[in-house]
């Protein structure tokens, strides 16, 4: 079945959120808008580049009601730690969820089994807990933060102005497209 659609589990994990550690529920999801970032695993090579450019882009996706997870299967303590050794790392103000029995990773359906360790995927979930994007890459390629805030912001757009969608490439200020009769055939 796919993503697209479902509503998030309950669920209850620890976190690191420099410098403590906290405890994240479905709860404190719901009500606004998330981000899920899951990588493969801490102390590696192409996760730190990323994870530090989703925290360049912080700023701009908390100002647009967004809180962001980073998810992946190792313990708090090793996110820690992480970010004690790391400058990148070092930097994140979001949480860092320790998923280690990959409940979030096995609903999100990015664990992979033989190398126990979660796929680079990166969800959008709206404020009911509806996943609202789904994107998944291999462990070796990297993503870019200023996609997420526009597939964000175009997922905000769409679910405030229902009847209008956004076309590729789009950004806030540009045209949208209103579905319907006259249009077919002629983009």
């Amino acid at each position: 079945m796919a993503i697209i659609g479902q509503e998030i589990p309950d669920f209850s994990v620890q976190a690191f959120r420099n410098p403590e550690i906290e405890t994240v529920t479905k709860q404190d999801v719901l009500g606004k808008w998330a981000v899920f970032v899951f990588y493969p695993a801490d102390f590696t090579f192409v996760c730190p580049t990323e994870l530090e450019d989703v925290q360049n882009n912080y700023a701009t996706l908390q100002a647009a009601g967004v809180e962001v997870y980073s998810v992946s299967v190792d313990s708090e303590f090793v996110h820690k730690a992480w970010a004690d050794a790391s400058p990148s790392i070092g930097k994140i103000q979001y949480p860092m969820i320790a998923d280690q029995k990959h409940e979030l990773a096995d609903f999100f359906g990015v664990f992979d089994e033989s190398s126990a360790r979660a796929y680079r995927g990166t969800f959008v979930v709206d404020p009911q807990g509806i996943v609202q994007t789904a994107e998944i890459h291999n462990m070796g390629i990297g993503r870019s933060a200023d996609e997420l805030v526009r597939k964000v912001q175009a997922a905000q757009f769409v679910a405030q102005h229902g009847d209008q969608v956004c076309p590729a490439r789009w950004k806030p200020g540009a045209d949208t497209l209103k579905p319907g009769l006259d249009l077919v055939g002629k983009l």
